[in-house]
Order: structure tokens, then C-alpha cells, then sequence
């Protein structure tokens, strides 16, 4: 219970975090900021300051910004002066608006980079990680999963030491799986002279580093999940393309609440971790340049560049709205998905 509550404010914050970077550049910029809101309507209760409404609502996930003419929208009947029209998102120059759209994503990869210095200056507890398990090996007949994590070994030359000792004997060793323990028995086979079970191993976990040292491996790894986050969006167009698969490797809040679990078995610095990595998701996903997210935004802006006018407001508002769905809808089927491999 007490990692569902970690994790799901861990994500709000993240959410919230990526609010508060539009927020901050929006009034940097002298734009009229209508309402910055924590969670969701229905509201709980709200304050003015300025000219901006801080609110608290009920639903306690995330948050949002309202910044004025943000969709060259305008109440009814009103017509703002020329001065007070500059406070409107829409009338500003391309280069500004730019900048308020890659302040959410900004701010998620500092939170992301801000985590992860954290747990390289505390240290982790070390792993050993099963990281692939081979097609039919005797690793995959035993039952043996990929994420997996050794007990009792932390280092992989102790653990292939073990497998290489029992080269005509029956290995047994313990995994700890979904917060239990699975004992697992396997024959290796012989390759190349030398006993295997068909798995390829990963260590994890380090100590504590000084905090300028852990700021430089923090932001190195940062890049690093950066990179393989966009690479995990190329193989996932390239197999909704080649083999019309949308899901595969996609995982959702329940998986991620599922990841979680398995993760606080080895202490919280592992959920910082976690968040870290799944802040530094969001800052290049929200990058994608798909209508309804930032990048598609910004991409929108670059046409108006090319184009030496602003896009149809109805080609853009048809164009986000059905992003908007098809997003709703992949979520959707990985939320089913993931309460499905859950139970």
C-alpha cells in the first residue's frame, strides 16, 4: 500500500511538475495565466493571486495550466485592447510560444536528472538481474523470467562461476518474482566447451557517490534512458508498421504500479529510480511530434514558420482532438492489458 501512495504522488508530481514548467515561462513571458490548477475538477477550493486563480481540485492526479489564448480562444462578447491582447498565448511571437511548450518538457527531464543524482548519492543495494532468457533454454523450461532477481548473488562472475562448477549436476537457485520467492531447477547444457543456462545477466545497484560526481552520472544516465526511450518509439512505430502491433513493450499505470512493487522489494532509492526514469520518459515522449502532445505543437508552430501564417484553427482543433482520442484509446487498451498479465 505504502508503494501505491509513493508512486502515484511520484507521478502526480511528475505531471504537476510539467504544469508548473509552462506556468513558470508563461509569466516569465508576461502572458495572462487564468488558472493553474493541483488535480483535477471538481475543485476543492481556490485562491487568487494577481491575475491568476491557484486551485485544489478533487481528483489528486497531476494538475493543468490555463494560459489566455492558448487555443485563439476568447470569451464571448469580449475584445481585448491592443495591450491586453499581448498577454494572449496566440499573439506572441512563434519563438516564445515555442518556449512555453519545451518548459514541461524541461522540467521533466531536470526532475528526472534531480532522481536519479539522488540515488547515485545515497547508493543502491546491489542485484543481480536476469535481463533475456534465451528460446527453449533450460533457464526458459525451468521457468526462469526475464527480470527475474538472483538471490544471493550480486555480481555476475560469481553467479556464471556457480553454473560453470556444475557442469554434469542439476543447478538450483532462488529469483525473487512479483514480491515472493520462486525456487528454480535446471541441467545446463554444454557450449562451446562450457556450462550455460541460456540467460543474459545484469548487475544493478551501486555506492554512494560524492554529489557532484553523482550530478554527472545522473545526468549521463539521464541521456542515456533519454536515448533508449527514443529508440523504444521507433521499434514501436516499425512494429505497428511492419507487424500492425501497437502494445508490445507499452506498459501503462497498472504496469507501472505492477514494475513498482517488484521494485520496493530492494529499498525506496529503487522507486526514485524508477520515477527518475519515468520522468525522463515523459519529458521525450511529450516531444513526439503527434497532435495533442507538445511536440505536435511545436510541429504545428514550424508549419507556421514555413508557411508565413498560422494553421486553420479548425485543421489544428480537428487534428489535436483526434490525437487526443487516439491517446485515450491506447491507454485505455494498456490499462486492460496490464490488469490482464496482473492477475
Amino acid at each position: 500500500m505504502l508503494t501505491f501512495v509513493i508512486v502515484f504522488l511520484g507521478l502526480s508530481f511528475l505531471i504537476l511538475g510539467h504544469e508548473a514548467g509552462h506556468l513558470l515561462v508563461a509569466k516569465l513571458f508576461k502572458l495572462r495565466v487564468d488558472e493553474f490548477g493541483i488535480g483535477f475538477p471538481p475543485r476543492m477550493f481556490a485562491r487568487r493571486k494577481g491575475e491568476t486563480e491557484y486551485s485544489v481540485n478533487w481528483l489528486p492526479f497531476g494538475g493543468f495550466v490555463k494560459i489566455a489564448g492558448e487555443n485563439d480562444h476568447m470569451d464571448p462578447g469580449t475584445e481585448p485592447t491592443a495591450e491586453e491582447k499581448q498577454g494572449f498565448f496566440f499573439a506572441r511571437p512563434a519563438w516564445q510560444r515555442a518556449f512555453v511548450l519545451v518548459a514541461g518538457v524541461a522540467v521533466n527531464f531536470f526532475i528526472g536528472w534531480l532522481f536519479l543524482t539522488i540515488v547515485f548519492a545515497v547508493g543502491t543495494q546491489p542485484i543481480l538481474a536476469i535481463q533475456n532468457v534465451d528460446l527453449d533454454s533450460p533457464a526458459a523450461v525451468a521457468g526462469v523470467q526475464a527480470g527475474d532477481i538472483i538471490k544471493s548473488y550480486t555480481r555476475v562472475d560469481d553467479f556464471v562461476e556457480y553454473i560453470k562448477s556444475h557442469p554434469n549436476d542439476a543447478v538450483q537457485f532462488t529469483v525473487l518474482r512479483d514480491g515472493g520467492e520462486v525456487s528454480l531447477t535446471m541441467q545446463p547444457y554444454i557450449k562451446d566447451g562450457t556450462p550455460r543456462i541460456g540467460v543474459a545477466l545484469a548487475e544493478g545497484g551501486g555506492e554512494r557517490q560524492g554529489i557532484l560526481q553523482a550530478a554527472k552520472q545522473g545526468l549521463i544516465a539521464s541521456g542515456q534512458v533519454a536515448w533508449l526511450t527514443l529508440q523504444a518509439f521507433y521499434l514501436l512505430i516499425k512494429n505497428l508498421l511492419i507487424h500492425a502491433s501497437l502494445l508490445e513493450g507499452v506498459v501503462g499505470p497498472v504496469g507501472i504500479f505492477a514494475v513498482a512493487q517488484q521494485t520496493s522489494q530492494f529499498g525506496f532509492a529503487y522507486l526514485f529510480q524508477l520515477l527518475g526514469f519515468i520522468s525522463i520518459n515523459l519529458a521525450v515522449a511529450n516531444l513526439i511530434p503527434f497532435p495533442a502532445l507538445d511536440g505536435g505543437r511545436l510541429l504545428f508552430l514550424l508549419f507556421e514558420k514555413i508557411k508565413g501564417s498560422p494553421l486553420s484553427k479548425k485543421v489544428e482543433m480537428w487534428a489535436n482532438g483526434i490525437g487526443f482520442a487516439l491517446l485515450i484509446g491506447i491507454m485505455v487498451l494498456v490499462t486492460i492489458r496490464d490488469v490482464i498479465d496482473w492477475f
